[in-house]
């Protein structure tokens, strides 16, 4: 019973890795609305950075944000592109031998980090200089 339960996470998983996939590639079609390529850039970016907002390393958050902020974003992105585009993007995401690395996403999360550590030091210096 267990591993069948372990087997279809595993399969949604795959599901979902290969639909990222897809968005990946409808971010380059010119079919699709400006509105949708923004959103799917940020879930896109967001999936394949190869560094996490919230790190996987903090109990349940870590793996919270990975669980329902991809899948809604891609719910929220695949109403927005129509049918057959996302046909074609799926087509070329199964053909994908290799996944794409988001390293301006990265930069980004690794940038709000520091900007958090930078702003917690600065109210701390202040807060013990009174």
């Amino acid at each position: 019973m267990a591993m069948k339960v372990a087997e279809r996470w595993k399969d949604r998983a795959q599901r979902l890795k290969r639909e990222v996939y897809a968005l990946y590639f409808a971010c380059r079609d010119p079919r699709v609305p400006w509105y949708a390529k923004a959103l799917a850039a940020g879930v896109v970016g967001y999936a394949l950075s190869p560094i996490d907002l919230i790190p996987d390393a903090i109990p349940v958050l870590g793996q919270l944000d990975d669980l329902v902020l991809v899948p809604l974003g891609v719910l929220a992105i695949r109403a927005m592109i129509a049918p057959e585009v996302l046909a074609e993007c799926r087509e070329k995401a199964a053909t994908l031998d290799q996944a794409p690395r988001n390293w301006v996403a990265a930069a980004m999360v690794v940038a709000i980090w520091i900007a958090i550590v930078v702003a917690a030091v600065v109210w701390v210096i202040r807060r013990t200089a009174r």
